[in-house]
C-alpha cells in the first residue's frame, strides 16, 4: 500500500502538470472575437419590438396598412408606422402610394428585405420546436 506521503507528492506533482498544462493552452488560445458589426446592426434593426413580426407578415405578400395591423395584433398604429418608416429607410420595405379617393398605400419588401425570408422561415420553424420543448 502506498504511504500517504507518496500519495501527496504523485497529487502534488499531477497538480503542478495540470496547472502547466492550463497556462500553456491559455497562451497559446486565440482571443475572442467581437460580435461582427453588421451582425449586430442588424438584429438592433429586426430585434426592435414589432419589427420582426412586421417583416414576418410581409413576406407572405404586400400588404395594406390596417391588414398589417391585423397581421401583427396588439402593436398600435403610432408604432407600426414608425417601424414601417424605420425599415423604408433602411431599404428593407418599400411603400407604394395609389392614387385615388381614399389613397391606397400598399407596404412590400424590397430585395434587401426579401433576403430575410430564409432567415425569417429559419426563425419560424425554430421558435415552433422551441415552444413545444418548452
Amino acid at each position: 500500500m502506498e504511504s500517504k506521503q507518496a500519495a501527496r507528492t504523485r497529487s502534488a506533482r499531477y497538480l503542478r502538470s495540470v496547472s502547466w498544462l492550463s497556462v500553456e493552452a491559455t497562451s497559446t488560445t486565440e482571443q475572442p472575437q467581437g460580435v461582427c458589426p453588421h451582425f449586430h446592426a442588424a438584429i438592433e434593426l429586426i430585434g426592435k419590438r414589432w419589427t420582426g413580426a412586421i417583416v414576418s407578415a410581409l413576406t407572405e405578400r404586400p400588404l395594406r396598412f390596417g391588414e398589417l395591423a391585423k397581421a401583427v395584433p396588439g402593436v398600435s398604429d403610432r408604432l407600426l408606422s414608425r417601424r414601417l418608416r424605420e425599415l423604408e429607410d433602411e431599404g428593407l420595405v418599400e411603400r407604394d402610394v395609389e392614387p385615388g379617393s381614399p389613397v391606397r398605400v400598399t407596404y412590400s419588401l424590397t430585395e434587401a428585405g426579401a433576403g430575410l425570408q430564409p432567415a425569417i422561415a429559419e426563425l419560424k420553424a425554430w421558435a415552433q420546436r422551441w415552444h413545444k420543448a418548452g
